[in-house]
């Protein structure tokens, strides 16, 4: 019990969603949902998520009926003071994390910070255990020479 309350403590802490919006897109209940995600270890960035969420009607005449697409759209901007100070260039970075099926999928965003190019590179892409994704989707936020790095500006 020590070791499992010891691993959750190593674990970085991940982003927690806010949803802000639901918006129905046919007649069964389906729906685009929105959700805003601030990134724990920047701050000042914010990133809009957007996917699909399958209705019950949907999932029985469907079928698949424990799982939602992998389609997702992001957007991140600048939503304060910026501290990259933190972070590695080049090593990828969990965000954000949400099942999107019972037990084998995830919608995942990862965040690279680009220190050459002075860009927060955000990725959102689905993981799925038995076969890869190629669904994903991407958006950059620019530093500026404030942005917690001594690395001057381009």
């Amino acid at each position: 019990m020590r070791l499992i309350a010891l691993a959750l403590l190593m674990t970085p802490a991940l982003a927690q969603a806010e949803e802000i919006a639901k918006i129905g897109v046919d007649w069964v209940g389906n729906d685009i949902v929105i959700e805003a995600v601030a990134d724990p270890a920047v701050g000042g960035v914010t990133c809009h998520l957007a996917y699909f969420e399958r209705s019950v009607l949907d999932r029985l005449s469907q079928g698949n009926w424990f799982e939602d697409p992998s389609n997702s759209a992001i957007q991140c901007s600048r939503t304060g003071a910026v501290d990259v100070s933190g972070l590695r260039p080049g090593r990828p970075e969990e965000v954000f994390s949400e099942g999107r099926s019972l037990l084998f999928k995830s919608l995942r965003v990862k965040r690279i910070y680009d220190a050459e190019n002075r860009v927060l590179v955000y990725l959102a892409h689905a993981s799925e255990l038995t076969e890869g994704s190629a669904k994903m989707s991407m958006s950059t936020v620019p530093l500026l020479p404030e942005d917690g790095t001594d690395a001057p500006a381009r």
